[in-house]
């Protein structure tokens, strides 16, 4: 019965470990063609927010990358070990009726140009800077 213990916690430590990717290890094969929907900024979660505008991040084809918080914004992105640059990233310019989303299209800005850490573990994408956590959860695959 001990051994079975034993064995039965072990499986279960190295299947905890197996969902998480370290930092270290993320591809961009990992991150394309998947959208994820933003769910907490600084440890904080969204609140208050139009359900049909929930700001999203989505990765395409060659590491394209896409989103909205309260405007769009597109660019090409490149991942260099766990840090995630967007070239030439460009946004749409819209008035914000939501002040968050206001402000959280100046954060995205300055994450991805200026690059943001990223760790992805499970369904679960963290991009992080200095200034700024920004925690979204899997939404589903993209084409």
């Amino acid at each position: 019965m001990k051994k079975f213990a034993a064995l039965m916690l072990a499986a279960t430590v190295i299947s905890g470990c197996a969902g998480t990717t370290n930092n270290a290890e993320i591809s961009a094969e990992q991150l394309q063609h998947h959208r994820y929907v933003l769910q907490s900024v600084d440890g904080k979660p969204l609140s208050g927010l139009d359900a049909a505008r929930q700001p999203e991040i989505s990765f395409g084809e060659n590491m394209h990358v896409a989103g909205a918080m309260c405007n769009r914004f597109m660019g090409q992105g490149k991942l260099t070990g766990d840090t995630l640059k967007v070239e030439g990233m460009a946004s749409t310019r819209m008035m914000c009726i939501e002040p968050q989303l206001s402000e959280l299209d100046n954060v995205i800005g300055a994450m991805l140009n200026d690059g943001a850490q990223v760790n992805l573990a499970g369904k679960e994408l963290t991009l992080k800077n200095a200034q700024h956590t920004l925690v979204y959860t899997l939404a589903d695959l993209v084409q």
